[in-house]
């Protein structure tokens, strides 16, 4: 998919809906409900431009209901804005809520700060009385919602304000909604075998969810690698050792292998255009066609709103592109290794490729051998890769998991330390072969953990910095995920 389908404006479909028997009742000072309830719409839309506003006009009638439908579904929007003007006869959303296709609906009510008028024995402020009568309306309008059979509507109520910041969270969620429908998951080029409770049922994958899984052969890959320039391969090369320091015992051929086993995957996933890149990293064949595991992270897949993963997890694949398009941050991958319950962290990282190019954090980057391979028959044996000591911050950690065809989304906070401040060692880097950081959680540690346990889940997460758990807990509700936000 095309970035600036990823960095669109969240689309809303705008459903208001007023009274027709209300719509010429006149007031001398302020003119027709009907032209009071235009200004309202105006209002409303002024509140919201951080959206892409698809606008069928007031919905007075049946045919009006039919035509937003029909608009809404054309013009492909995200989700649904429903609000009721004033007390209104319910036969156009009753109609509108059996007849509209599955599109999420956010149903609002918005309680004014005060009424325009002290009393009705005026005309003007009896038609002002009738304008206001909102109230009314949502509550006539929440019966239908519950009788008629329809999932994917959410019932909100507050200040505009309020209003307004509970629908940037919705928006976000029905926007990463609707684009993971359109993208494309790479696995290469088969599942873990090493990690079999990572499976997930790809049927339901795509039924559920909405990536479309393409299996990327390693002739492919091997092809990519082979059909790789010698200016291109010296131009990342030249790129990488012009930003980090290398250690000084990373051998250059190796180091020349890695670049070309990065680039061939930034290639397949360009060619067969792939949002979402799960590198199974730890086969043999991997081994076998590239002589080492790719260690690095080419800008393109933050540019293309894209991301790449290891060890062929799918949902930790999934959990990072949606934390990628609800965040629009650099997204890291980690598992959580060991626990120090003296200093209350625990440590996380990955091995492979992680998102190092946060460009705040550019001094946190060496590269450097991976051991760990270091003493392999592979070609490439001890390649080297970007280690990374993860930014700092407060950090979303989000996992995501199937069970029996149901999906499991965990999340907490916990905050990624600066070297500085970690109890253990003031060193950047303390785990060879890994990217990773020192973490204090929110919970306390061990509870967090005994929590998690208790779900059930496997051991890898996504994260990213700021607190993206609303977003999350809201398109968990739209996709039919059980959602646990550990406090």
């Amino acid at each position: 998919m095309k970035a600036t389908d990823k960095l669109r404006k969240p689309r809303a479909g705008l459903l208001l809906i007023a009274s027709p028997r209300f719509k010429n009742l006149y007031g001398p000072k302020r003119g027709t409900y009907g032209e009071r309830k235009e200004k309202a719409v105006k209002d409303i839309k002024a509140t919201m431009d951080f959206l892409d506003i698809v606008d069928p006009g007031i919905v007075y009638e049946r045919e009006d209901a039919l035509k937003a439908i029909d608009l809404f579904w054309n013009e492909k929007v995200d989700f649904i804005y429903a609000e009721f003007l004033s007390w209104s006869e319910d036969f156009a959303w009753i109609r509108f809520l059996r007849d509209c296709p599955d599109i999420p609906i956010i149903f609002c009510n918005v309680a004014k700060d005060r009424m325009s008028f002290e009393t009705t024995l005026d005309e003007d402020d009896f038609v002002d009385y009738l304008c206001a009568g909102t109230l009314v309306g949502s509550l006539e309008g929440s019966g239908s919602v519950k009788r008629v059979p329809r999932r994917n509507v959410k019932t909100i109520l507050g200040t505009r304000e309020q209003v307004t910041e509970q629908l940037r969270v919705y928006a976000s969620a029905a926007r990463a909604r609707a684009i993971l429908r359109k993208s494309n998951l790479g696995l290469m080029a088969n599942m873990n075998e090493a990690m079999w409770s990572t499976y997930i049922d790809n049927y339901d994958l795509f039924t559920k969810i909405g990536p479309e899984i393409h299996y990327l052969p390693y002739s492919d890959y091997g092809t990519e690698i082979e059909n790789l320039t010698d200016e291109e391969v010296k131009a990342y090369a030249d790129e990488l050792t012009s930003k980090y320091r290398m250690m000084e015992d990373v051998e250059y051929d190796k180091f020349i292998g890695c670049v070309k086993a990065t680039l061939a995957i930034k290639k397949l996933a360009q060619k067969n255009d792939i949002d979402c890149y799960v590198y199974n990293d730890i086969d043999q064949a991997t081994f076998r066609t590239a002589g080492c595991r790719a260690g690095f992270y080419p800008q393109w897949f933050n540019e293309n709103v894209s991301v790449l993963v290891p060890e062929a997890d799918i949902g930790a694949g999934l959990i990072t592109y949606i934390l990628k398009l609800i965040s629009g941050k650099n997204v890291n991958f980690i598992e959580p290794f060991h626990i120090e319950d003296d200093f209350g962290t625990f440590a996380g990282g990955h091995a492979g490729p992680n998102d190092h190019n946060d460009p705040a954090w550019q001094d946190n980057v060496i590269i450097s051998r991976d051991v760990r391979f270091a003493k392999t028959s592979w070609k490439y044996a001890g390649a080297p890769f970007a280690w990374y000591r993860i930014s700092p911050g407060m950090k979303t950690v989000a996992g995501l998991y199937e069970k029996n065809g149901k999906y499991k989304l965990v999340t907490f906070m916990a905050e990624s330390l600066d070297a500085k401040d970690t109890p253990q060692s003031s060193k950047k880097h303390l785990l060879a072969t890994y990217s990773h950081t020192i973490f204090k959680p929110v919970v306390p540690v061990k509870d967090l953990f005994e929590r998690v346990l208790n779900i059930g889940v496997t051991q890898h997460y996504a994260i990213a910095d700021g607190d993206w758990r609303p977003q999350l807990e809201a398109l968990a509700e739209m996709l039919g995920f059980e959602f646990y936000d550990i406090r």
